[in-house]
């Protein structure tokens, strides 16, 4: 009989495990659902991506990929049931909405197995527990753990592992996918995914210990979006790392940290846009008119800090920032203006090809101070020394602020501006001890 293969968040051939389970039980369709719940919440540049990734894998399919729209709950059930499926194969969602959705068309199936086999994770959520079996609540202690759990070999799979149906033969309408025509400045689909990181092993790896927090280098993989979309496997990525290498153990640092977010939110699903620790509900934000007026200079990169607009402007014209700045650019609208996180985190989530809501949010939740960190209150960053540390020639601040590119000092310790520049919103020195009188309330 044949089987349904539902693709995710694991849009690729390579290392599928749920490829493998799939084609154990027979003929396969593959297939994709655009829920119009997603589309609704997706920013242009993630929806031109998801869409780039599934032009590549169909291509990948010679054609074979159905391409759908509607409610999953509704549709999978509909296409279960048009080809006889024997089962109805997925890689494990862990996000909120995830699996809500999953229960709902698990229960829609009735008799037909919804069959999740592996994840989007090197270790999925839930596995990593202290020995009494509740979940980290910090990371270091997680990431030893994490390590001695360990992770399985990249799974062998690959387009010849299953015999596929062509969805023309059905009387499901496909649907158009999506294509609204935003610039990406990164290829998407698989290929483009291990070539991406061939390339990063060969070029950056061996000196991302020592580059990864300089965003006027190419210090980093930009490997977050393939992640996200899961055109390559973590396990894939991790197999062609050399451990003994400073490099390498700060990559996979980071790969726990992203296993870590996805834990963080698997047992605490409130906190996407609540406050992990709950002690912080009782600091004041501003939301009045000028709090919304600081908001639109932040968002527009006309804040009069460098740092902080050259971050914001990058973001605005590519949907990618560095993970530097982001923490920069967060701590400022936080601890400087003194606004909600969960502001900062949706726009974000709609600029972002990256964005992800476990990393999103829980990212943000570390730079407010709320989330998973054990001192977190006075950590208040000042965006002219992080330029100053992380920046140092000024080179990316004139790369995204033009108006700052003759400028003699990009940092502007001087105070010296040029015409068209704004002036400081705010005095960084008057709002860091503001943010810490509120903070020392609680």
């Amino acid at each position: 009989m044949p089987t349904l293969l539902w693709f995710r968040r694991d849009l690729r051939l390579r290392d599928h495990p749920a490829l493998n389970a799939a084609a154990d039980d027979g003929e396969v369709l593959a297939c994709f659902v655009l829920d119009p719940q997603l589309e609704a919440s997706t920013g242009p540049r993630r929806l031109q991506f998801l869409g780039d990734s599934l032009r590549r894998l169909r291509a990948d399919l010679e054609g074979r990929l159905l391409v759908t729209r509607g409610q999953p709950d509704k549709v999978i059930p509909r296409i279960a049931a048009d080809v006889g499926a024997s089962a109805v194969h997925i890689s494990e969602d862990f996000a909120p909405y995830g699996r809500r959705r999953d229960e709902r068309v698990r229960a829609a199936l009735g008799s037909v197995p919804l069959v999740a086999t592996g994840s989007p994770y090197l270790v999925s959520p839930g596995r990593v527990t202290k020995k009494d079996g509740s979940p980290y609540q910090v990371f270091t202690p997680f990431l030893r753990q994490w390590r001695e759990y360990g992770w399985r070999a990249p799974a062998k799979s690959s387009a010849g592992s299953a015999g596929w149906l062509d969805p023309a033969q059905l009387r499901i309408e496909p649907a158009e996918i999506p294509d609204p025509g935003a610039a990406l400045d990164l290829a998407a689909g698989e290929a483009a995914a291990r070539e991406q990181w061939k390339s990063f092993v060969d070029n950056g790896l061996h000196r991302y210990d020592v580059d990864r927090n300089r965003p006027d280098l190419h210090g980093t993989s930009r490997m977050s979006a393939h992640l996200k979309f899961g055109t390559i496997h973590p396990r894939t990525m991790v197999a062609d790392l050399d451990l003994g290498h400073p490099g390498a153990q700060a990559f996979l640092r980071e790969l726990a940290f992203r296993d870590f977010y996805a834990d963080v939110l698997h047992h605490r699903p409130a906190s996407a846009w609540r406050n992990w620790n709950r002690q912080f509900d009782g600091i004041p934000t501003d939301t009045g008119a000028e709090a919304k007026r600081r908001f639109e200079s932040w968002k527009a990169g006309e804040t009069g800090y460098p740092m902080v607009d050259a971050g914001m402007r990058q973001l605005r014209e590519t949907g990618f920032m560095h993970n530097r700045v982001r923490m920069i650019v967060a701590s400022f609208l936080v601890k400087d203006l003194h606004l909600p996180w969960q502001w900062g985190a949706e726009w974000f989530l709609a600029q972002l090809v990256d964005g992800d809501m476990a990393n999103n949010q829980h990212g943000w939740q570390w730079c407010a101070g709320c989330g998973t960190d054990a001192a977190p209150y006075f950590r208040v960053f000042n965006p002219t020394t992080q330029g100053e540390k992380f920046d140092p020639s000024g080179e990316y601040i004139r790369r995204w602020v033009p108006e700052l590119r003759s400028a003699d000092d990009a940092h502007l310790r001087k105070g010296e501006r040029p015409a068209g520049y704004p002036a400081p919103i705010v005095d960084h020195g008057a709002e860091r001890a503001e943010a810490l009188r509120r903070y020392q309330n609680i």
